[in-house]
């Protein structure tokens, strides 16, 4: 009897432990590399082996998930500031999964230039990248927010034509805008207008210094900036709404949704920015920053699976901008408004397939299209009444479009000494309008290239690579590169490049008139291609320990542009057209450096030495090099148990050289030395759905400073000023981000 219970108790032991090892759940923990802390929020992906399902799942305070996959899976684990951490899990499997924290941002991902996405600290280029979290950091709105602060790069207000930019002292024209891969066009007097740039829907900025002209072609002289638009690959649904007021009267509003199913990826967005304008003297009518209006719209789609990737975005600009005259009359009652209307739109559709054997295709093709609409408006001011002006010369239309095909097959193995990449790259750029020579142009640029990259050890990588180009309106020499990386010790990097480029005149500046109350600006059909020899040497080191982290990084270049194109006073202070300059050069050295304590302090500081030169003709010797100093620093600090984040942007632009051609002679001005400021502090409510960052912008007032030289810069406020910013001001902005992941 007693041994019938005693076997009886055994049997039922046995049979609640086997029920609870049948209930026993598995997890994950997911811990900061360096603090040991859990990670809250991070995002996590579970991919079958075989059905190719993913599932989102969000870990919790305590840095844990549920592993409920019933097959091998993929996991990926996801979160801003770390570098992301892949790997295969089995079913009923427990983990802890150590994030390592990107202190040094060398763990960023990167695209631009690359044969496949790759690492940029192992990249052959040197590629800057501006992250998602120093985008939210610094409370930048647009591309000129963003830029204004980099220790290489000067950024020049101009109250119709807007913002533009100068890298290693060359213009705007010279440098590749992209947007994930794809050219944007709409350029105004060589630059495009930094303002018209959101971030609203932005991952991040990729940004390469130096001759990219077998990559990527035309306007690659002086750099590539790659936007790097935000795209959901970690929940089933997202939801995102920013507000944003600034007390100089700027009001903007954006929201966002997307959603993932299965295979298939959605998103939309849209937004409204708004500028009531400003002059450091209230005239109340004619302003120096002009008011403007701002809406914009995008949206994507995706396809994924393990080996292909389709996507198919679009996206809608448009642009009010209110240019007030004068008042005039006997009483000073009615007055002459100029409204120029902005529209920029594209389609585009890329794929990406993976082949066997580390072999690659990608494809893109796209659509870009671009106008300006100028409309003069009669306004009288005392019945309040607008009318359109009917006359010809009152009105005009610019009408841009852009035809873009691209494709490569890459072979990238990290294993092999030889991998390669081979490409075309089609681009036709029409324009029409009756500011346009003839109502209408075309110009065609056919090329395609090739490139190679050898490790002859494990320590070198040597990159060649040329560009065959076909264009409609110019002869094109065979352009050609070498670039090459030498890890000479663990953390010390030596990159140089080589590259001969060339640049064919645009549309704008061949055939186009742009007139306004402030500019006259003509293009001129006589202009010689640019030609180019562009050199760059970096030196980068960098050293991380458990809680400290070291950067250092030197850059030399010498750009050398035959036929460069300049805008030319024509003897009446507002006349300008194009006209080529025999020689121009540009050298310098920029030097930075960065310091991290893991995880609160953070600074970073970069000094460049920038100086321009040039000669009308061969047989004149050049003038001696122009120099102007550029110095950043920016200090940031995080209050951990606060969540609190303060961070400061100081920059002192020196006094710089702008050289100018006045009546086919060659001239200087100068524009003086001025220092910026700005102070940010954000802090995250709500399991960091909410985040609400204030702070202080040009805190030393800087509005305008002086000119010297001819009679005003076009690129400036004319009258010897030059337009720097808006004054002092305050600024709020709220964010709020929703994510559903089962």
């Amino acid at each position: 009897m007693i041994k019938g219970i005693f076997s009886l108790l055994i049997g039922l032991f046995s049979l609640l432990a086997v029920t609870a090892g049948y209930g026993q759940k598995a997890f994950i923990k997911v811990i900061d590399q360096k603090s040991h802390e859990p990670v809250a929020f991070a995002h996590v992906c579970f991919e079958g082996l075989k059905t190719g399902s993913p599932k989102y799942s969000l870990t919790s305070m305590e840095g844990t998930v549920l592993n409920e996959v019933k097959e091998i899976s993929k996991i990926a684990i996801s979160y801003m500031g770390f570098a992301t951490y892949t790997d295969t899990i089995h079913p009923g499997q427990s983990l802890d999964i150590e994030l390592h924290p990107k202190v040094l941002n060398m763990d960023e991902v990167v695209v631009t230039a690359q044969y496949i996405p790759e690492r940029a600290d192992k990249s052959i280029y040197k590629v800057e990248v501006i992250n998602a979290r120093q985008i939210e950091q610094k409370a930048a709105t647009n591309m000129a927010d963003l830029l204004k602060d980099q220790s290489t790069m000067r950024v020049t207000q101009n109250g119709v034509l807007g913002t533009s930019l100068r890298i290693q002292g060359m213009s705007g024209e010279n440098v590749k805008f992209l947007q994930d891969g794809v050219p944007l066009i709409g350029r105004m007097n060589g630059n495009f207008d930094l303002n018209q740039i959101n971030l609203f829907n932005v991952d991040h900025v990729e940004m390469i210094e130096g001759p990219m002209s077998v990559i990527y072609g035309s306007n690659a002289l002086a750099g590539v900036i790659n936007i790097i638009t935000r795209e959901n690959k970690s929940s089933q649904l997202n939801a995102t709404a920013n507000g944003y007021v600034e007390s100089v009267g700027v009001y903007n509003f954006d929201a966002s949704v997307s959603a993932n199913h299965g295979k298939h990826g959605f998103s939309l967005d849209g937004g409204r920015n708004f500028f009531g304008g400003y002059s450091p003297v209230d005239t109340s009518r004619a302003q120096i920053f002009k008011p403007r209006r701002q809406f914009f719209f995008d949206g994507y789609y995706t396809y994924t699976t393990g080996i292909f990737k389709l996507k198919i975005a679009g996206d809608y600009f448009n642009e009010l901008l209110l240019d007030n005259g004068p008042l005039v009359g006997l009483y000073k009652e009615t007055a002459f408004d100029n409204h120029f209307t902005t529209t920029r739109y594209s389609g585009r559709a890329d794929a990406s397939i993976k082949l066997p054997k580390s072999h690659f295709i990608t494809l893109l093709g796209s659509w870009s299209g671009y106008s300006r609409l100028r409309e003069t408006i009669f306004k009288n001011l005392t019945t309040l009444t607008e009318t359109i002006v009917p006359e010809s010369w009152a009105r005009d239309t610019t009408t841009i479009g852009n035809l873009i095909a691209r494709g490569t097959f890459a072979k990238s193995n990290p294993g092999q000494k030889f991998n390669y990449q081979a490409g075309f790259d089609i681009s036709v750029e029409s324009g029409t309008g009756k500011t346009i020579t003839g109502n209408r142009q075309e110009i065609g640029d056919y090329a395609s290239f090739v490139s190679l990259k050898w490790d002859p050890v494990k320590a070198l990588s040597i990159q060649p690579g040329a560009r065959l180009i076909y264009n409609t309106n110019y002869h094109a020499p065979l352009v050609y590169a070498l670039s090459a990386k030498w890890n000479i010790v663990e953390p010390l990097n030596l990159r140089f490049s080589y590259s001969r480029g060339f640049r064919a005149p645009s549309i704008k500046e061949l055939y186009l008139s742009f007139v306004d109350v402030n500019h006259n600006v003509f293009g001129n059909p006589d202009l010689r291609a640019e030609q180019s020899n562009n050199f760059n040497l970096n030196l980068n080191w960098a050293s991380e320990k458990r809680t400290s982290a070291w950067s250092m990084d030197m850059t030399g270049f010498y750009n050398f542009i035959e036929n460069v194109i300049l805008l030319a006073q024509t003897g009446d202070a507002l006349q300008y057209h194009y006209e080529n300059v025999s020689r121009y050069k540009s050298a310098g050295i920029q030097m930075g450096c960065s310091y991290s304590i893991y995880p609160a302090f953070r600074f970073q500081m970069g000094i460049a030495e920038t100086g321009i030169t040039g000669s009308p003709d061969a047989s004149i010797s050049y003038a001696p090099f122009k120099w102007a100093t550029e110095l950043t620093i920016s200090p940031s600090y995080r209050f951990i148990k606060a969540d609190v984040t303060l961070a400061l942007y100081y920059k002192y632009t020196g006094s710089a050289p702008q050289l100018m051609v006045d009546a086919g002679n060659l001239t200087w001005g100068w524009v003086d030395p001025y220092n910026t400021m700005d102070f940010t502090a954000s802090k995250s409510f709500w399991d960091s759905r909410i985040r609400l960052s204030a702070g202080v912008k040009n805190i030393f007032n800087t509005t305008t400073i002086a000119s010297t030289g001819g009679s005003g810069d076009v690129h400036g406020g004319g009258g010897g000023e030059a337009n720097i910013s808006w004054g002092r001001t305050m600024f709020i902005k709220l964010s709020f981000q929703f994510n559903k992941y089962k």
